[in-house]
């Protein structure tokens, strides 16, 4: 078995700011996707009330945090599980539910194949067309998924990530429907990774469907409620499904703070309003101004980053390396499984930050080709 090597993630600004010798405020940070309004006002008030618990152990069931879920969902609290983070519980996944091999939509996040190395199971790609931009092709994906189980499918459960990061696709919640009503008629595993999906939340499948007992939905606290210092990230699905992840959890896995943020972030409508309604004007606005840089072309998106083709004979690597100098960090996609050469991610930040960014592509495509 090949080596698992680690995937590479955005939001490092540490080793950033130690390459170019600087300070970490002064990096501009477009590859991680987070609500650029920050957190709610209340996570504040909530944490400097809160100090006095930082003397205990975090509470191991997160107690208050599942009933808050559990009340925001209109489900029982003994159908979530919280975690570090989504990526811990993408990291149990495999062992906690015994998939040995899983199929992965791709063009897609890489911890659900490392995930899969780490466990020592294997995975089979199924593949999103450029022309479509990225759609999933939940037709061949739901032919594919009908094959029995003795008929030569190689694979036991679906992961796909919605919307899907990098490329900002989202399937509706009517095919998400017919993929787990093929997941429990063949007895697959279906996980949904609806971490951006804050974004979109007529897009949900927790919104509008009920749970089948061989579905997970994923879903994060790090992106909407802007809250990725504190690891918090939670899944959904049936209580004997919920039972079977709890026991590869470690314990004390969440924070006090993580827990005391995510509850106070979760009530707060008002900011979360308003962090909707800015990312719907402020993604438009910057997807068109990208759009019209010489060469660029944009694919649509419905989560808080735009996914971006750059100029044919420009690489990605070569521009995220130009940019860093400069000290604007983007999403390298060009190692990306599905993706060329020339795909870049960008986080929707502020408008500032935005058009500074805008400002930085434009001199850097002027001067290529004034050579």
């Amino acid at each position: 078995m090949a080596p698992v090597t680690k995937p590479l993630h955005g939001g490092n600004v540490y080793d950033a700011a130690r390459e170019l010798g600087c300070d970490l405020g002064e990096i501009v940070d477009f590859s991680a996707s987070i609500n650029p309004l920050g957190p709610s006002p209340h996570v504040w008030r909530a944490i400097a009330s809160s100090k006095h618990l930082l003397g205990h152990y975090p509470d191991p069931d997160c107690w208050d945090l599942r009933r808050a879920l559990a009340t925001f969902w209109q489900i029982d609290p003994d159908q979530i599980i919280v975690g570090n983070g989504s990526t811990e519980l993408i990291d149990i996944l495999p062992r906690a539910l015994g998939i040995q091999r899983l199929l992965i939509v791709q063009p897609t996040f890489s911890e659900y194949a490392a995930a899969m190395d780490r466990a020592g199971g294997c995975t089979t790609a199924l593949y999103a067309e450029r022309i479509n931009h990225y759609a999933v092709p939940v037709d061949r994906l739901c032919r594919v998924m009908e094959m029995g189980r003795n008929e030569g499918r190689p694979f036991d459960g679906v992961v796909l990530c919605n919307p899907n990061s990098p490329t900002g696709e989202a399937c509706s919640v009517e095919d998400l429907i017919r993929l787990a009503r093929a997941a429990h008629k063949r007895g697959l595993w279906l996980i949904v990774d609806e971490s951006f999906a804050d974004y979109c939340s007529d897009r949900s499948i927790l919104r509008r469907a009920r749970l089948w007992p061989r579905v997970v939905v994923l879903r994060s606290m790090t992106k909407f409620y802007a809250l990725p210092g504190l690891r918090v990230g939670y899944a959904v699905s049936a209580q004997t499904t919920v039972k079977r992840l709890l026991r590869q959890l470690p314990p004390w896995s969440v924070s006090v703070m993580g827990q005391v943020a995510a509850v106070a972030a979760l009530k707060d409508d008002l900011h979360a309003r308003k962090s909707l309604t800015f990312m719907a004007q402020e993604r438009e606005r910057f997807q068109t101004k990208l759009a019209a840089l010489p060469g660029c072309t944009t694919i649509p998106s419905h989560a808080n980053y735009c996914l971006v083709e750059l100029p044919r004979g420009l690489h990605a690597r070569d521009v995220a390396k130009q940019l860093r100098t400069r000290s604007f960090l983007i999403r390298d996609c060009s190692s990306v499984p599905g993706m060329n050469s020339r795909s870049i991610r960008l986080a929707v930040r502020t408008v500032h930050d935005n058009d500074r960014l805008i400002r930085e592509l434009s001199r850097l495509l002027h001067d290529r080709g004034s050579r």
